[in-house]
């Protein structure tokens, strides 16, 4: 005796080998013995044997058409055995019952089951449902073959062009556009930006790159929407002073500026004027709203993203030729440049040069300092910054910069459709680095030691054991060598030093500061900008490497002296890149080596680097800044 059973939902033939009422010894044709129910038994027979009963059941039930048995059955619960004997007008072989079971169990839209070996037809309307959804699941499932045959054949198809940031950047699995490109990418062996660039739906590498970011970042664009200019409080008191900025030739956001007066004594005061939004912008405006909502100034080579308006950093910054709004620091120096007192005041600031980087820097350097010349204006002034900067090192016992280290400046010419890029050398600690970060420094150390004495709420910068994060608590810097260290000196471009700066306004003014140290507004915009600003930093990272890699192909680049970071990691001698160079032997960093680049692939900002020759440690290399290096 043969039976048909089934076992973990899939139907079984064997042979009966002992038949113990509850349940049966039965061998499969594969020689396997297995203890079956009996109420898993669905058939019993004698001829054929077990195997071929299933083999020739499969191929009987393939002509039957479930659209018939549905049409037929009646509308109680059934067995199978009672449909094979309607639809064959006799009793069933055993043959024809297993194929009316194996079509019943293959066709569950028509069929309910109801339990082992029993059925229901579906009702009509459940049928019609279903059926619809059978045809638009092969529908849909046409549409992604011929949307991936024309992603392979380098054809967008239609449906793309609405949905190429998300399919780019965020692809939702359950999309059928997803699944044709998936299937298109699994096919070709391409990823899928260079399989849409091959269709014509990436035309810029560097707009590939930028769109990711906006995608995540801005996805209502970068426009401010709406809102209502600040007013400026009149009656603010005039400065006698003749202030002048520093910055490089790109800066718009001019946030500080600098002023020297002699003071009867031989000593003098020295003005550290910083731009004082916080006068006409308030945190609950709509402009405090956009400042909270965006909290940094975003850089990248070539452009920027600004936290604020254009027309409000114009309102703001401290343009040479007019009257600024201004939050000043005044240092009163001794002779000896030791500082003898200190005083903040709320004013308007005549600013009467801004003064950039590449004008000044050839007249006052290392070597014009030490030759004692050339003159030009503004020359007293700098050189006495200068050295009241030096003594405010010494103090702090920390260097304001490494002076090994190379910063490298990134400019873009946009008059072609891609632009072309300039990537310019730049020594850290020159005289004019020294004297604005000591100063930035003297104030947000300042600033951030007059709240905590009263107690008036600020976001501080930490450093311990090595590590930097921002904090409510005025802990110590360990890095710069000071008590405590609130950034308040960049209020147009950082939203943390916009918060301190309306936490010193209102401690100036005698007002009740708008944050208290657990106010959940305080709380939650430290925590939004630290990592926000971290995320733009990295941004602004990827967008330097994918800039170096096309000057790499602008200047026509091969080959190109690197040094040894650790094991396999390179870094090129003329540009701040990093890049994997697996064939280079075991060396000591710093270890300087020749690499032949090859392969720039400007969508994946990766490129191929082969081990040339070994040319030696490099005397005086550049230490390396672990938050630059890639893992």
């Amino acid at each position: 005796m043969n039976v048909l059973f089934e076992e973990d939902g899939a139907f079984k033939a064997g042979t009966v080998l002992a038949d113990n009422t509850t349940s049966l010894q039965v061998e499969t044709g594969s020689g396997k013995r297995v203890k079956v129910k009996a109420a898993s038994v669905l058939l019993r027979f004698a001829a054929p044997a077990p195997a071929e009963l299933l083999e020739r059941a499969e191929g009987e039930s393939a002509g039957i058409e479930p659209e018939f048995l549905w049409e037929v059955c009646g509308e109680t619960e059934f067995g199978f055995e009672d449909l094979a004997r309607e639809y064959y007008g006799r009793p069933p072989a055993p043959i024809e019952a297993a194929a009316i079971l194996l079509r019943l169990h293959a066709a569950p839209i028509y069929f309910h089951r109801k339990g082992k070996g029993r059925f229901r037809k579906a009702p009509p309307d459940i049928l019609k449902a279903a059926l619809a959804g059978l045809e638009k699941k092969r529908q849909q499932a046409l549409a992604i073959e011929r949307m991936a045959h024309e992603l392979k054949s380098g054809t967008l198809p239609d449906e793309f062009p609405p949905l190429l940031k998300p399919l780019l950047y965020k692809p939702d699995r359950n999309r059928p556009e997803t699944k044709a490109l998936e299937l298109a990418c699994a096919e070709t062996g391409l990823a899928a930006p260079h399989l849409l660039a091959r269709c014509g739906a990436i035309l810029s590498s560097h707009d590939y790159h930028l769109d990711r970011f906006l995608f995540e970042y801005f996805p209502q664009g970068t426009g401010f929407g709406d809102y209502e200019a600040p007013a400026v409080p009149e009656g603010l008191p005039r400065a006698e002073v003749r202030a002048f900025s520093i910055d490089d030739a790109a800066t718009t956001e001019i946030d500080d500026a600098f002023s020297v007066t002699p003071l009867a004594d031989g000593g003098w005061r020295i003005g550290i004027h910083i731009a004082a939004p916080g006068l006409g912008i308030r945190p609950d405006s709509a402009l405090g709203e956009i400042a909270r909502g965006r909290l940094s100034t975003v850089y990248m080579p070539g452009r920027k993203i600004t936290m604020l308006p254009e027309e409000e950093i114009e309102r703001f910054t401290l343009s040479a030729g007019r009257d600024c709004p201004a939050l000043s620091l005044y240092l009163e120096l001794g002779p000896d440049y030791a500082v003898r007192g200190s005083s903040s005041r709320v004013e308007r600031v005549p600013v009467v040069a801004n003064l950039r980087h590449h004008d000044i820097e050839p007249l006052f350097n290392e070597e014009t300092l030490a030759a004692g010349g050339p003159d030009f204006e503004y020359r007293r002034e700098l050189t006495l910054l200068w050295e009241f900067a030096g003594v405010l090192e010494a103090g702090r016992g920390k260097p304001a910069a490494n002076q090994l280290n190379t910063e490298y400046g990134f400019f873009v010419d946009w008059s072609t459709p891609e632009g072309r890029i300039d990537i310019v050398e730049r020594r850290r600690g020159s005289p004019l680095d020294k004297l604005v970060a000591e100063l930035m420094i003297a104030a947000n150390a300042t600033w951030g030691k007059l709240l905590a004495e009263a107690q008036v709420a600020a976001i501080y910068r930490v450093q311990n054991a090595g590590k930097v994060r921002m904090t409510t608590a005025a802990l110590s810097h360990e890095g710069l060598g000071v008590d405590c260290y609130a950034w308040s000196s960049s209020p147009l471009r950082r939203y943390v030093d916009l918060i301190n700066q309306w936490q010193l306004l209102a401690h100036l003014s005698g007002e009740a500061p708008p944050f208290t140290a657990r106010s959940e507004g305080l709380l939650s915009a430290m925590r939004d900008f630290e990592i926000t600003y971290a995320a733009y930093a990295e941004f602004q990272r990827g967008m330097e490497r994918y800039w170096c890699l096309r000057w790499l192909l602008q200047e026509g680049v091969e080959e190109v002296p690197a040094r040894i970071v650790r094991e396999s990691l390179v870094r090129l001698e003329r540009l701040p890149l990093y890049l994997r160079c697996p064939s280079a032997p075991a060396c000591a960093p710093r270890t300087r080596v020749n690499v032949a680049v090859s392969g720039i692939d400007l969508l994946a900002a990766e490129a191929q680097c082969r081990y040339l020759a070994t040319l030696g440690e490099a005397d005086g290399a550049e230490s390396v800044e672990d938050e630059a290096v890639p893992e």
